[in-house]
């Protein structure tokens, strides 16, 4: 390593996605099940919306805690999800931005952070490189929140619980009454909540539960980035307990300083517009996959956002499996680069219906041949 390169840096490695991505630039014409983004466009209306503040000069430095309009837009809608409580909101630069100030607002070296395994690539980079410890809780074959093994991780250096429902990679719903026990036990050890919400709108069945609804500490993180496709936009948003979102927005300040003003327009018009037949659409795509695959598959139904995670056919493992699956075109990810197992691999059924008619075709021939 270079002298001059912090520690930190070597405590994980870049995302194993960006692999299959390169890859994806050698193949022509491929399959692509992999993109962990939404396949329609933004809707024309934010666009006009983003234009028009940029023709009206609205191209300046937001403040930090973003356009009053849209954060108070926002702040309505979470008083009347969570009425009663005492919450506040600002607009992070995406979700991911939100969470890296979460991790540098709440984690001090040492400190442990529970999360299911399999996880969002993201969570164990970031504790890590606030000198923190991921504590991952195997949630293997069916993915379930387990209440029980989360209480069990728990010791005197649990700093933080983060729970994502809708997840990814899996797109399994974590119960509500699992998620209301997690709520309950993060209040009774006194631990933070983390609630990543960005798939809250891809919800195929029964009604969204977020853990704050019982635990009015939760820190919950969202934005528009997957359920309106601005993904390119970086517009997130955190609400939580009104100290803790002062302390975000402080790093927020000497860090991201603000999302992009433009975009911000954009997602104040966002909010008026329902992509319900998208969604509805998605759900259509899921119950394909699931029936198609099912047969030559071992798999647990997703819930919500627009993934399928299943185990490897045969006796190879998710790796072995997914450069097969390249060596004849169909980029999927596998599923070590979201685990401490090689045993799954990530489908991404956010592609049009001719790619995964294509994909599921040839998913199932790899399967028979294992």
């Amino acid at each position: 390593m270079h002298p001059w390169i912090a520690d930190r840096t070597a405590s994980f490695d870049s995302s194993g996605i960006r692999r299959v991505f390169d890859l994806a630039a050698k193949l022509k014409d491929p399959i692509n099940l992999s993109i962990g983004q939404p396949d329609f466009d933004v809707p024309d209306e934010i666009k006009e919306a983003t234009i028009e503040a940029i023709r009206s000069g609205k191209n300046a430095y937001s403040p930090t805690q973003g356009i009053a309009p849209l954060r108070q837009a926002i702040l309505d809608e979470v008083q009347e999800k969570y009425p009663g409580q005492d919450r506040d909101v600002f607009i992070s630069s995406g979700t991911s931005g939100g969470l890296v100030l979460a991790m540098l607002s709440l984690v001090n070296p040492g400190d442990e952070v529970i999360f299911l395994d399999p996880y969002f690539v993201m969570y164990p980079a970031l504790v890590r490189l606030c000198g923190g410890v991921p504590v991952m809780i195997d949630s293997y074959p069916d993915f379930r929140l387990d209440p029980d093994k989360i209480e069990a991780a728990i010791t005197p250096k649990t700093k933080m619980i983060i729970v994502n429902s809708p997840g990814n990679p899996t797109g399994v719903v974590a119960s509500k009454s699992d998620q209301q026990a997690v709520a309950e036990i993060a209040a009774k050890h006194n631990i933070a909540l983390i609630s990543d919400e960005i798939y809250s709108r891809f919800f195929y069945d029964g009604e969204f539960y977020s853990p704050a609804t019982d635990n009015p500490d939760t820190i919950v993180i969202d934005g528009f980035s997957k359920s309106h496709a601005m993904t390119g936009w970086r517009v997130g948003y955190v609400h939580g307990p009104p100290e803790v979102i002062a302390t975000m927005l402080k790093i927020q300040q000497y860090s991201f300083v603000c999302s992009p003003q433009p975009a911000q327009w954009g997602a104040l018009r966002a909010m008026e517009v329902s992509l319900q037949a998208n969604v509805d659409d998605y759900r259509r795509k899921r119950d394909f996959l699931v029936q198609e695959l099912s047969p030559n598959y071992e798999l647990t139904s997703p819930g919500g956002a627009f993934y399928l995670f299943p185990k490897a056919p045969g006796q190879q493992g998710g790796e072995a499996f997914v450069e097969r699956a390249i060596e004849h075109g169909l980029l999927i990810i596998p599923g070590k680069i979201f685990s401490k197992h090689d045993s799954h691999f990530r489908i991404s059924f956010a592609a049009s219906d001719e790619t995964l008619q294509r994909g599921t075709e040839l998913l199932i021939q790899l399967a028979k041949s294992s």
